[in-house]
């Protein structure tokens, strides 16, 4: 068994001792806690309004919510895009993403060495098993 996998393992073995441990006293309501479906609904619902329910999905505990609603008005928005499209500072459609490939490719275009030093120093690199695998550059 691999460090991995035995890893993987003992946390599950030590999630499921946690939770057989305090799955008796989580039960364990009287009939006085008990709440009605009604009371849940508005307790939820109030929660909702508060804005203090996680978004659907994949959350997590350290999730912060982002605002939902914007300081600006629409107007407010409307005038600041259109003073920014008349000082050109706003770019057309797609030309943004554009620009940035072809800062990138501009940035490797003069490169100082020759296709054949680069293809010697790959295959070294290869030898020496420096290289990551196809799929974990990050």
């Amino acid at each position: 068994m691999n460090a991995t996998a035995l890893t993987r393992f003992f946390a599950f073995a030590a999630v499921f001792a946690a939770a057989a441990a305090t799955a008796p006293a989580a039960l364990a309501q009287t009939e006085s806690a008990q709440r009605s479906r009604a009371d849940v609904k508005q307790e939820t619902l109030a929660a909702m309004k508060a804005g203090e329910l996680m978004p659907a999905g994949e959350a997590t505990a350290m999730h912060t919510p982002s605002p939902v609603t914007s300081t600006k008005t629409r107007a407010e928005r409307k005038a600041e895009t259109m003073v920014a499209r008349n000082k050109g500072e706003l770019m057309p459609g797609g030309l943004a993403t554009y620009k940035a490939s072809i800062s990138q490719q501009t940035a490797v275009a003069h490169s100082t060495k020759t296709r054949a030093e680069r293809k010697a120093e790959t295959l070294q690199a290869a030898k020496q098993h420096q290289l990551m695998r196809a799929g974990e550059a990050g």
